[in-house]
């Protein structure tokens, strides 16, 4: 369960600048006031699009569950010293129809993640891709049944680089290997998009996978200054804290994995998913981040 203080409660209903019913208002990280409040004032520019991207919860059981986190380095345009999970946006070659492929097809992600085929094969194949760059775990076996168990060694070591430096691409890494991307390892747990505000904005999915049996998830990546294991309810309370600072979608799906008895029942879990856009608002004198949410953090279907 989430630790002993909880999330935010939902907040009443607006009225009159009150807080909204089945809205969620979270503190507004210090890094983004100026963008909140140019946007408040009027004086923020014409939005700019949303870039898809994909961020996978990696878990393993440890005395409890775990989740792979880390704190995103201060030189990132997005999100700097924020903790997050690996992650990042689609690239161009996730397009490739000839990636191969285990588990479900891109069409039947298609119906799950709520958009098109073609854009359903660029977020799994990005979300896999992602793990391997950032941490050095591949979601990809010899075939359906199987995951590589041993990425020791030089060889794995410059596959990732050259997959780092555009020298190759994720389907051709696993069409040498002759390895099979296992989408069947991946489950969708939320989607949200960055506010208007915001400079620099992504139309984000958020999957769970568990980690491979063998693997293990690494420190290398440029893009962080720590990684960690850690309970959800302990990366929960270092944010309450202040010791870490992290987003909306980050918070929620950490207090989403919290209520879980274990890993394996957060992967289970079967419910739709909505898209959660939240935007600024100003009250009680502060800044905050609203976010169309229900009492457990699932965002609000349209009727």
């Amino acid at each position: 369960m989430t630790d002993q203080d909880g999330p935010e409660p939902l907040m009443a209903a607006e009225d009159g600048g009150g807080p909204a019913a089945g809205y969620r208002d979270f503190p507004m990280p210090g890094s983004l006031g100026d963008s909140a409040r140019a946007w408040l004032d009027g004086a923020a520019p014409h939005p700019t699009p949303a870039r898809p991207s994909a961020t996978v919860m990696l878990l393993r059981e440890r005395a409890g569950t775990e989740v792979f986190v880390l704190r995103r380095a201060s030189t990132m345009r997005f999100a700097p010293d924020f903790v997050a999970f690996p992650g990042g946006g689609v690239d161009p070659r996730d397009s490739d129809p000839d990636v191969p492929w285990a588990g479900p097809r891109p069409q039947d992600w298609s119906v799950t993640l709520d958009t098109d085929q073609d854009r359903a094969r660029e977020l799994v194949i990005a979300a896999a891709r992602e793990v391997f760059e950032e941490c050095g775990v591949l979601l990809a076996g010899g075939d359906d049944g199987t995951v590589v168990a041993d990425l020791t060694g030089p060889a794995w070591d410059i596959e990732r680089e050259v997959l780092l430096a555009h020298e190759q691409s994720f389907g051709e890494l696993l069409i040498r290997r002759r390895l099979v991307l296992r989408s069947d390892l991946l489950r969708l747990r939320g989607h949200w998009i960055t506010p208007d505000c915001e400079p620099r904005r992504y139309d984000t999915r958020f999957f769970a996978a568990r980690m491979p049996e063998g693997q293990v998830a690494d420190d290398r990546s440029t893009e962080a200054t720590r990684v960690r294991w850690v309970h959800p309810g302990a990366a929960l309370a270092d944010h309450r804290a202040g010791t870490e600072v992290m987003l909306p979608p980050t918070q929620v799906m950490l207090e989403q994995l919290a209520t879980a008895v274990s890993g394996q029942e957060f992967l289970d879990r079967s419910r739709p998913v909505s898209p959660v856009q939240p935007w600024p608002v100003e009250r009680d004198g502060a800044l905050w981040m609203r976010a169309p949410v229900d009492g457990a953090g699932h965002g609000r279907r349209s009727a």
